[in-house]
């Protein structure tokens, strides 16, 4: 399976739609244009559509609003890591005279197995995020699998994705893979987007990432700059 490359294509379809606007992203997501079934569609799919980087594009829901800046901006593992470096330079450059830190390679100058596992740590924060307000109901499922299908994903693209929204969301086992603060900075970057931070649950989820991934709050503050800017 060619990790990078079923991240990159998630992020794209979320950029993609998200260039193209509310309608388009409803259309895709089978939501109804008015009355109390299409609210219902909007509250029950949002977690769905957030795994396969759409959550970000109901833009008539406060999630959407949100969020739909940072869809926009990460269409790629190399742009995931060069916002990230971004954040991460801001940050250190108001420290004052505090020991510069080494942050490590950026995703965007990393290649071959590296870059690979990089992108797989990048793909299991994203997933686990879209899941963070705790639970995935049946019709969320189905919304899930329909637009699974839409993007042709190779069978063992489709079963890892699938395996890994199966698993109990866990903020520790996501930051494990973070082998550096750049990767920590690209972890938290990538959870921005399906996660909704005016929900209760899933500002939680970001806020116990972040202790785990030893980022400080300067730090975070600087990556929800960058991602919104």
């Amino acid at each position: 399976m060619d990790v990078r490359a079923l991240f990159d294509q998630l992020l794209q379809s979320g950029r993609e739609l998200a260039s193209k606007g509310q309608s388009l992203a409803e259309q895709k997501l089978n939501i109804p244009s008015e009355g109390p079934q299409r609210e219902a569609a909007l509250s029950g799919m949002g977690k769905g559509a957030a795994i396969a980087g759409v959550a970000a594009l109901l833009l008539g829901t406060k999630a959407g609003r949100g969020l739909t800046g940072v869809a926009l901006k990460l269409g790629s593992v190399a742009a995931v890591g060069g916002l990230a470096y971004k954040a991460f330079q801001d940050w250190q450059a108001r420290q004052g005279g505090a020991p510069v830190t080494d942050p490590g390679p950026a995703a965007n100058t990393l290649s071959g197995p590296q870059l690979d596992r990089r992108s797989l740590v990048l793909l299991k924060a994203m997933l686990a995020a879209a899941k963070a307000d705790g639970h995935i109901d049946e019709k969320e499922q189905g919304a899930i699998d329909a637009y699974l299908q839409k993007l042709n994903l190779d069978p063992e693209a489709l079963h890892f994705v699938k395996d890994e929204i199966g698993k109990p969301v866990s903020a520790r086992e996501v930051a494990a893979g973070a082998d550096s603060p750049a990767a920590a900075a690209e972890i938290y970057l990538t959870s921005l987007l399906a996660i909704n931070i005016d929900n209760d649950q899933e500002r939680a989820y970001l806020d116990e990432l972040a202790r785990e991934l030893k980022l400080s709050p300067e730090l975070v503050s600087e990556l929800l700059k960058q991602a919104r800017a």
